[in-house]
This record gives C-alpha cells, structure tokens and sequence, in this order.
C-alpha cells in the first residue's frame, strides 16, 4: 500500500524530498517516468465536436458499409462431401474387389470358384465377381460362353447382358453372343429370366434368344459339346458359325456371295483348321482358301 500511495503522489506531482527519495528507490521508478515522459509526446489527431448523441448517431448511420457476409461453410461442406465420397469408393474398391478371369481367342480356362463350384470360360469370354463377399452372395458376371457346375447352397446368379440365370445347385451351360443367347440345363432346376420371358428349365431342357426371337428345345448331351473341342449348331444362322471359328482358331474370316442368315446345323472341331473349315464349307455347298496373310476367305457359288 505505501508503495501504491507514493506512486499516487508522484503522479499528482506531490511529493515532498523524502518521499522523492524513497520513490526513486522502487524497482520500477525508471519505467514509470519513461512512461509519463513519452505521454507528453503523445496528441490526438483532428478532433472533431458532436453537437448532441443524437447527430452523432445520424451521422455514424449514414456512413455505414454493407459487408457481405462470407457463407464459407457450405463450400467445406462440399469438399467434405467429395472427400467422404471418394474415401468410400476407395475402401469400397479396396476391401470389395472384384475379380475378373477372361479368355482371349482360341483360349479356354477352369476356374473354381470360393464354394468350390466350378465354371468353365469358352473362348473370348469372361466372368466377374466379388470373392471376398461370394458367401453371402454368389452372383456373378458373365460375357462371352461358360458350363457352371454349382456347389449346392445360396441361390446363385449368373447376370449377362441378355438375362439372369438363377439356380441353387446344378449344371448349365450359358451362352451370350451379341443378339444370341442361350441357356442349357444339365443337371437339376434353372431359373431364366430375359426381359419379359421367365422359364423354369429341367435337365435337358433349353432356352434360346436369336435375333429377338425366343424358343425352347430339348438336348440328349450330358454336357456341353464345346468342353470337349467342339463346337455345335441346331439351326443357327452361318454367321454365327463363323464368328465362333474366328473365336475358336484366333482368325480373320471374310466372305463372298455368302447369305450369313441361312440356317446351319453341325458341328467343327476346335484343334484341326482343315477339318473344321471342311466341316462347315461342305454342306453349305461352300469354298475357302487361307490366304498367305494367315487369313480365310469363304466363297458362295456364283449365280
């Protein structure tokens, strides 16, 4: 408290010698004068006077700015919408991936799939699916030609771009070619379903989209004739014959005086070139030659 009254004193200018002399023995004596010191320097700049609050308040009025206020939260919340949507399709493709196995041409594979069922790819074809999650939901994708041999369990889906097969556990065979599918059951019970056309086939039965035009059959054959190198036809458009040999031994085909919708039924080897090309030439009443390019050209007989 002594000390608080000295410095009262000495800034009202009060004080008498001893008390100057006790005054300048504080600590910050020196600092305080500095302060004052510069205080002198110190002087307002263009002071103006208010005549009444009143007037003041008018005039502060009249001079204010519109701010615009800045909404700065809804672009963060964009970049954290876009931050969170791409992080779950990283994690989703991360800890879902899916798996594809494909065949090029004149290419055949085996695959087994997580529940030991087993799927044979035909050539130029494939399937893909999600193994981690198989299990819970044995779906898959297929283009191209495939024989499946299902595990009994869950239902399980074949998805093509022309239809869904749905069976529990069999053996079928399924066919996707551009505007022909098909679908051939072995063994057990096959659900089809293509557009509006649902069909439930037994063992022997088959289910067939050509062109748009459905239709239904019967088949003696214990499994497809393809598993075993050879390719088989009932009344199938010849252009179809010649894209499967082109699949099949990986060539070119090109073709004069040819009607490609004419019907063919037979069958051509997949392991000798020669003898599949006589196969489907001569009873169609048809030439070819295999050019030095490696190339095979067909010939109609000319009117």
């Amino acid at each position: 408290m002594e000390q608080d009254n000295l410095i009262q004193k000495w800034l009202s200018g009060a004080l008498n010698d001893s008390e100057k002399q006790a005054f300048n023995q504080l600590d910050d004596a020196r600092f305080n004068e500095f302060i004052i010191e510069n205080a002198k320097l110190f002087k307002a700049s263009n002071t103006s006077q208010i005549d009444d609050f009143n007037l003041f308040k008018n005039r502060y009025n009249s001079q204010k700015i519109v701010v615009k206020k800045l909404n700065w939260f809804n672009p963060l919340l964009k970049i954290a919408s876009v931050v969170v949507v791409a992080l779950g399709l990283y994690f989703a493709f991360l800890y879902h991936p899916e798996t594809l196995v494909e065949t090029l041409a004149s290419e055949k594979t085996q695959v087994e799939l997580p529940d030991q069922s087993m799927v044979e790819l035909n050539a130029k074809s494939s399937i893909a699916y999600q193994s981690k999650s198989w299990h819970k939901n044995r779906a898959l994708k297929l283009s191209g030609e495939a024989y499946f041999k299902v595990a009994k369990g869950k239902t399980f889906d074949v998805t093509t771009s022309q239809g869904v097969v749905t069976v529990v556990g069999t053996q079928f065979n399924v066919k996707q070619r551009d505007n022909y599918f098909e679908v051939v059951c072995f063994e057990g019970i096959v659900k089809v379903t293509s557009n509006a056309i649902t069909r439930q086939l037994l063992a022997g039965d088959t289910f067939k989209i050509l062109n748009g035009t459905f239709s239904e059959g019967k088949t003696k054959a214990e499994v497809p004739k393809w598993t075993h190198n050879m390719s088989d036809f009932d009344a199938i458009p010849f252009g179809e014959v010649l894209a499967e040999l082109e699949r099949q031994y990986n060539k070119q085909i090109t073709f004069e005086n040819i009607d490609t919708n004419r019907l063919f039924t037979g069958s051509f080897p997949h392991n000798n070139l020669e003898n599949a090309l006589i196969a489907i030439t001569q009873p169609m009443q048809l030439t070819y030659e295999i050019s030095p390019s490696n190339s095979i050209v067909i010939h109609g007989q000319n009117n």
